[in-house]
Parts: structure tokens; C-alpha cells; sequence
């Protein structure tokens, strides 16, 4: 992508893929732009665990009770986590990193979907949380933000269009 704001405009989430495999060089690049993510005080307050393992990217897709089906066929899906001792905004830290990687996997051609878990149950009323904590292996003094799912695009979205902004909801 030659300029950031064509970037916004073509950036759609997708909750389709192909059955192709995201590389090692990839999921690199894409850890990388997360690493860089701002964070409040340069704290870093944020985790991430990369899962590729077909029975965990199963199990995550019905860690909650609606919305995450679609992870089941996705080649790749990295658990937003942060630790909430070492920042009191572990919330935004781990955010603006899942944000960054939503608009990295997009300037590689890549496909991406934020999953929320934090504040959502499963089918019978458990903390969707502690379901992905469990499936993935994360600590207990992490928390769980969301989940990106990632994977080549098995669609087309359209761009954003523009004409449907809510410039409404700015005031000056």
C-alpha cells in the first residue's frame, strides 16, 4: 500500500479464507508490526501467542457463545493478551497492537478479523477468557483482549464507502 489513508479505506474484515498456510516469513512480519504498536510509557504491557494448530484453531472458534465460528477455517489466529501488573491501560495497549496487526495483514494482501473474548461466555455462561486461556496455555496474570484471525481471503469485501461516514460524530 503506497498511502495509509487507501489503506483505511480497503481494510475490511474478512471471515473467510483459503486453506493456504501463512508463512514463517509472514507471521514474522506481522509480529513485528505489532511489536512496534505505541504503548502508554513504553511499558509493552502487551502478549501474543500464535496458533496454527487446526484442533486449537477448532476449539478457539467455539470458545464463545456466537461470532467466532468462522476461526475453525483460519490458517492462523494470534491470542491479544496483556498483563494487567505492569499497566493500568493493558486494555489499549493490547488494542492498538491488535489494530496494528489488523492493518499489517492488510498491506500484506492478508485477510484479519478481530474476535472479541474479554467480557463474552460460551454456550453455557463461562468466561470466554478463561476457555482461551485454557486451549492456548496463557498465564494467569495475562489477560485476554481478543483474538486476530488471519488468513489469505477466501472473498472480496468492497472498500469503505464513503459517503456512509457519520460525520455526525465529529464536533469541533
Amino acid at each position: 500500500m503506497e498511502q495509509f489513508s487507501e489503506l483505511v479505506k480497503v481494510r475490511r474484515s474478512m471471515r473467510k479464507f483459503t486453506e493456504e498456510k501463512i508463512t514463517p516469513e509472514e507471521q514474522q512480519q506481522l509480529m513485528r508490526a505489532a511489536l512496534m504498536a505505541p504503548t502508554s510509557k513504553g511499558l509493552h504491557s502487551y502478549e501474543f501467542y500464535v496458533v496454527e494448530d487446526s484442533l486449537q484453531l477448532q476449539q478457539l472458534a467455539s470458545a464463545k457463545d456466537r461470532g467466532a465460528e468462522f476461526m475453525a477455517q483460519a490458517p492462523l489466529a494470534i491470542v491479544v493478551a496483556a498483563r494487567p501488573d505492569v499497566s493500568d491501560v493493558w486494555i489499549e495497549d493490547a488494542s492498538v497492537a491488535a489494530t496494528t496487526l489488523l492493518y499489517q495483514a492488510e498491506d500484506m494482501g492478508l485477510g484479519a478479523c478481530w474476535v472479541q473474548f474479554r467480557e463474552r461466555v460460551d454456550a453455557e455462561g463461562n468466561r470466554a477468557e478463561e476457555n482461551v486461556r485454557r486451549i492456548v496455555g496463557i498465564p494467569a496474570d495475562q489477560r485476554i483482549v481478543c483474538v486476530v484471525a488471519i488468513g489469505h481471503k477466501g472473498m472480496e469485501r468492497k472498500p469503505q464507502n464513503e459517503e456512509r461516514l457519520l460525520w455526525d460524530k465529529v464536533h469541533s
